[in-house]
């Protein structure tokens, strides 16, 4: 595939490559526009010829006429590999194949900027395998090699942000590579490729630095640093124009690579000087000078994921604390009933919830909740879900007619999230209870007998937070003396062990088919056989539960 590059101007190094015909002009519908004032609409056309492989330029009448070799082009005439054509003050350098065995370098006329490469070539002189898990085999002299290890440590052993890091890198490269005049440290950040740290010896060069993605993930994906020249430098390519417009004569590229052998970037130096250019035994220093950048880049790297991760920790705890506060530290206080209560988030904070509410008649509202997932969003809504329901409640009324009022206030908030909620309000001079359940587990209640019973079966309302106008329904029961009532969320029976399978409803009402004792040591005791049975796999889910007994 032949290809046209811009041999001078702003334009300088651009590459298009040759269809069958290429029509140059200053007309938008031209494949390749010259916007000059000079050019005409339709100036001058480059294309294919029965005979494969060779092609012809010629002009369209022009009204400046087009020039090959500096010769006015009067018919079609064939073209050959360096050609040049001048289209009045624009030049083009005709390549009639790209060269094998050659990485493309992209076009970029500002810092920072890494390009697909459709400009020029560069030819790969010598590769050297970079390996972490063996010194680099240096061909260096022993003065080079002690200068650049001796140089990059000095300047790496105490930056621990990549500021410091990267622009010493640099630094220390242009003075241990004399006639580097460019360098840059490229990363992949998120398997997105970015320049993060140029530099350039002479003033206003960095204005016109080069970045090729192939050359990069060429490194990269190979392992290999390469040393490479470019077609002035190498007698193969003589008549080649491509990189000797580009200006790189000499360029060299490592890849930093990880304590476990992943390429995590590149870095690369240059030169413009085609007399100065690199050897291979500068390779060997630059290969290892990159070994010991990529630890320091990596270990910056872990030091700023140590200071983010402990400032999550704080926020995490602060978020934990705030939490902590919406639940109360207290057990009731009510003659005659011993109350527990346990509550352990999955993470830092959860979506599970208790809380006891003294209601205006001296009754006691007990609730249990859980709200869909687990984690910060859990929480944010919890917190919501417990001022919502302190209000409901204490706004009077039957609790059925407080539920529904809680979740028309919730599903005002808009939110594809739901809260299980049980509501039990105690009255402890009757011994009765009253239910609503808004789509959670049913209270499991043990008689004094042994018999263990769920309540409120029948009345089962949707969650909270689902649907507005809903009317929830409520149901009581009266309590005997000896009762225990066992309020829980899922996290309890849904607690898994290593095989993957569930702790179960079941084995809940055999705990409370067992629990003789104090409500306080029975309870601790199912903690310690779910914390057996979950063996040491960390919590999948947050658990809470409220038990308390008559007499």
């Amino acid at each position: 595939m032949p290809y046209l590059v811009v041999a001078n101007g702003s334009e300088m190094g651009r590459r298009y490559k040759v269809q069958d015909t290429q029509t140059l002009g200053r007309h938008p519908d031209c494949e390749i526009v010259i916007e000059v004032g000079a050019v005409s609409r339709q100036h001058a056309r480059v294309s294919s010829t029965p005979k494969e492989g060779v092609y012809v330029v010629e002009d369209l009448g022009s009204r400046n006429g087009t020039f090959l070799n500096g010769q006015t082009v009067a018919e079609p005439t064939s073209l050959k590999d360096g050609d040049r054509i001048r289209i009045c003050d624009v030049e083009f350098s005709y390549l009639a194949t790209q060269p094998a065995h050659t990485l493309d370098l992209g076009d970029a006329s500002s810092l920072n900027v890494l390009l697909d490469d459709s400009r020029s070539n560069v030819t790969i002189m010598s590769k050297l395998e970079v390996s972490t898990r063996g010194s680099v085999q240096l061909t260096a002299s022993a003065e080079a090699k002690l200068e650049a290890l001796l140089d990059i440590n000095r300047s790496l052993a105490k930056a621990l942000s990549l500021d410091d890091v990267l622009p010493e890198v640099l630094n220390s490269l242009f003075r241990i590579f004399l006639q580097a005049d460019r360098g840059f440290i490229v990363l992949d950040e998120g398997g997105e490729l970015i320049p993060r740290w140029t530099k350039s010896r002479r003033e206003g060069d960095g204005e016109s630095i080069r970045i090729s993605r192939t050359v990069v993930r060429e490194v990269m994906n190979s392992g290999e640093a390469i040393l490479s020249a470019d077609a002035v430098a190498d007698e193969r390519f003589e008549m080649s124009q491509s990189v000797a417009d580009f200006r790189i004569r000499s360029m060299m590229c490592a890849p930093l690579l990880d304590n476990e052998g992943k390429a995590i970037g590149v870095l690369q130096v240059d030169t413009l000087d085609q007399n100065k250019r690199f050897t291979s035994d500068d390779l060997g220093v630059l290969a290892s000078v990159a070994s010991q950048a990529a630890i320091a880049i990596d270990n910056a790297w872990m030091h700023e994921a140590a200071i983010h991760q402990q400032a999550v920790e704080r926020d995490l705890q602060l978020a934990r604390d705030v939490q902590q506060s919406f639940l109360p530290d207290l057990l009731p206080e009510v003659p005659g009933y011993r109350f527990y209560h346990y509550y352990s988030p999955a993470n830092h904070v959860g979506g599970d919830f208790y809380d006891y509410i003294e209601l205006p008649d001296g009754r006691l509202a007990i609730i249990v909740a859980d709200v869909v997932g687990h984690g910060i969003a859990a929480a944010m809504l919890m917190a919501k879900f417990a001022a919502e329901s302190r209000f409901c409640l204490a706004s009077g009324g039957r609790p059925a007619d407080a539920v529904s009022k809680l979740n028309d206030r919730m599903c005002l908030l808009d939110l594809d999230r739901f809260v299980t909620m049980i509501l039990v309000i105690l009255d402890a001079e009757s011994n009765k209870i009253t239910i609503v359940n808004a789509g959670h587990m049913e209270p499991i209640c043990r008689h004094k007998d042994g018999e263990v019973v769920e309540l409120a079966t029948s009345c089962r309302g949707i969650p909270i937070g689902i649907m507005d106008g809903f009317d929830y329904e409520q149901a009581e029961h009266t309590l005997l003396d000896g009762d225990r009532l066992f309020l829980y969320t899922d996290g309890i029976n849904e607690t898994m062990d290593p095989a993957g399978k569930c702790f179960g409803i079941e084995r809940v009402r055999d705990w409370m088919s067992q629990m003789h004792g104090d409500v306080k040591e029975e309870s601790e005791r199912l903690i310690a056989e779910l914390d057996q049975f979950r063996s040491s796999d960390a919590q999948f889910d947050d658990m809470c539960m409220v038990c308390f007994s008559v007499g």
